[in-house]
């Protein structure tokens, strides 16, 4: 039973997958994954800066892998940016103007005291504004404009003057960064709960 839901819940996602003619083809490879060497390598991923072969549910045969890293690029940011925010709050900074009503929470209560704020609804709003406008620029690179996956046109100037090997270099950290921060901010998410306790966490 459980495993009939999960298969629908897989199946009616797929289905709100963005078509593209980027590069999203089944196909197996014979060499072994470096990350998981008991699975094939995953033969989509080839070319993309970071890629350790690390797919083992196979997402970049169904899903286009521009998609995929636009989506890995973006949460890691966010989450960079959610690390640094939600500890220092524990820390006790606050913005100019921060509502009294939200002083004495937590970066873990701080939501239930937004929710009854109203401050949440504001939130949402900004968040499906940039969403939308970030679309624009997937939608444009799924139909083949040349976009890279990630590229909002920020920050080029520090890549000004450096050779394909720098760059190369520059992205690869990015993407380092960024997953270390998803986990880095869902280790401190978890931390902050379980023991109740402002930074460290423990």
């Amino acid at each position: 039973m459980k495993a009939a839901i999960i298969a629908s819940i897989i199946g009616s996602a797929a289905a709100f997958a963005p078509s593209s003619t980027g590069r999203a083809t089944t196909s197996i490879s014979a060499e072994k994954s470096a990350s998981l060497p008991f699975l094939p390598a995953p033969a989509n991923c080839e070319g993309y800066v970071g890629n350790v072969g690390f797919d083992p549910v196979g997402f970049s045969n169904y899903f286009p892998v521009d998609y995929l890293r636009e989506a890995e690029l973006k949460h890691g940011r966010m989450c960079q940016l959610a690390w640094l925010g939600y500890v220092a709050v524990d820390l006790g900074m606050r913005l100019p103007g921060y509502p009294e009503a939200l002083s004495g929470a937590t970066s873990a209560t701080a939501h239930d005291a937004a929710v009854e704020y109203g401050a949440l609804g504001n939130i949402f709003v900004w968040i499906a504004f940039a969403e939308m406008a970030g679309w624009i620029g997937v939608s444009q690179m799924l139909q083949g404009s040349g976009r890279a996956p990630g590229d909002f046109g920020l920050g080029k100037k520090f890549l000004d003057g450096k050779s394909e090997a720098q760059i190369e270099q520059m992205k690869l950290k990015e993407i380092t960064h960024c997953r270390a921060a998803m986990l880095a901010f869902s280790g401190v998410v978890t931390q902050s709960v379980l023991f109740d306790k402002s930074f460290p966490y423990f």
